[in-house]
């Protein structure tokens, strides 16, 4: 591939953040006690993760009874409408009401939240404001399999962090819950089942989001989602969506807090399980085929992450060389529109071969053509054949 294909982070805000500090600084005034005469920071943005909704930092201080009171702020707020956003919607009251949700009913580290604003005079967009964790995520820029604390680290430490993390998925997919409770998760598209309203969903995001300039590649992808669409896909439960080590912050390769709901939503254990296999596998990629570096091939294993999985949760992993590839088209559709955005902010010239603007093409490739898993290394092929072939109708110890 030619340098010019090679990971850039694109752009992430058109604010004035001067003009967005003093506006929070005058609704951080109406949301405390009379005379707290609040203080915050310099706004920052963060620089290795996060491509879609808008995040800021900043430190916060007000009186209160009397008392100093200060507090480690992060800000999710909605794109700018002219920033070309990555995604066509960006429900913040979702994300803050997953996030209590979860909070409220599995023991993992979801930051604490302070402040929901869903209407747009404050800010221009509805933000919410939560605490600020500590800890780091292995990095999205340079990819943390290329260069970070993570590749750096000892293979037992590295166990430890994915044990940990399989685990918190593990934990989201337990929550126990009613058809009310997540009712506000459900994708608003026509279809039977959870699963056919989330595909239906992705197909309606790609068409908005290549603006009437389909990818032929994703296109051939979708016709194999639909030929290949499981007759059972197995039990419903809360997906976090975004289910990957770069949206976890740890300390010591111990989770301190998991972040980005904004793709939350109702459907198989799988989706989240093949996501976490998947994103690794397009770092893996990244490192690879750009860098001719080994990344961390000992990391997230699928037959490690699905073993672990069952021994959590009691449910074998079911077709997952069918989510592996909807994990893969559902990332290439972000890819793509991502470079529609780059494009906007004259970052990049669209390629006459569309296809180029899926950063993992190669992969999906191998997908589409059944060469994919052929090409692993020994052993990593096994539990997902295992998993993919169970018979459509049998039933999980854990569903």
């Amino acid at each position: 591939m030619a340098d010019s294909d090679a990971p850039a982070r694109p752009q992430v805000s058109t604010r004035d953040l001067a003009e967005v500090h003093d506006r929070l600084v005058d609704w951080l005034a109406t949301r405390l006690p009379d005379g707290a005469d609040p203080q915050v920071s310099e706004l920052s943005i963060p620089s290795t993760n996060g491509m879609s909704s808008e995040t800021l930092l900043f430190d916060a201080a007000w009186t209160e009874e009397g008392e100093t009171r200060t507090e480690r702020c992060v800000v999710r707020m909605r794109p700018a409408l002219d920033a070309k956003p990555v995604f066509p919607t960006y429900d913040l009251d979702k994300q803050y009401r997953v996030m209590s949700l979860v909070g409220e009913r599995c023991g993992i580290p979801v930051p604490k939240l302070l402040w929901n604003e869903p209407g747009e005079d404050a800010l221009g967009a509805p933000f919410f404001v939560m605490r600020r964790a500590d800890g780091s995520a292995p990095p999205d820029v340079m990819p943390y399999t290329i260069d970070s604390w993570l590749l750096k680290a000892d293979p037992a430490d590295r166990a430890r962090l994915q044990e940990a993390s399989v685990a918190i998925i593990a934990a989201i997919h337990e929550i126990e819950h009613t058809a009310e409770d997540i009712a506000f998760l459900q994708f608003d598209q026509p279809g039977d089942t959870a699963l056919r309203r989330h595909l239906n969903d992705l197909k309606a995001y790609y068409d908005w989001g290549m603006e009437g300039h389909p990818v032929p590649l994703l296109d051939r992808a979708f016709t194999w989602l639909e030929d290949n669409f499981p007759a059972d896909a197995g039990p419903d439960v809360i997906s976090w969506g975004d289910a990957r080590i770069g949206n976890i912050l740890y300390v010591d390769f111990t989770p301190t807090a998991v972040l980005d709901w904004e793709m939350a939503a109702v459907g198989p254990r799988e989706l989240d399980l093949a996501w976490l296999v998947f994103i690794h596998d397009f770092f893996q990629d990244i490192a690879s085929r750009y860098g001719g570096l080994p990344g961390i091939p000992d990391l997230l294993r699928r037959e490690d992450v699905y073993a672990r999985y069952a021994e959590l949760t009691g449910h074998t992993p079911r077709n997952t060389n069918y989510f592996e590839v909807y994990s893969a088209v559902r990332h290439g559709v972000v890819m793509a529109r991502i470079a529609h955005r780059q494009k906007h902010f004259g970052e990049r010239e669209m390629p006459e071969n569309l296809d180029e603007t899926v950063l993992h093409r190669a992969l999906i490739e191998a997908m589409l053509d059944g060469t994919f898993w052929d090409s692993l290394p020994v052993g990593s092929t096994s539990a997902t054949s295992a998993a993919s072939e169970a018979p459509e109708g049998s039933e999980d110890a854990g569903a």
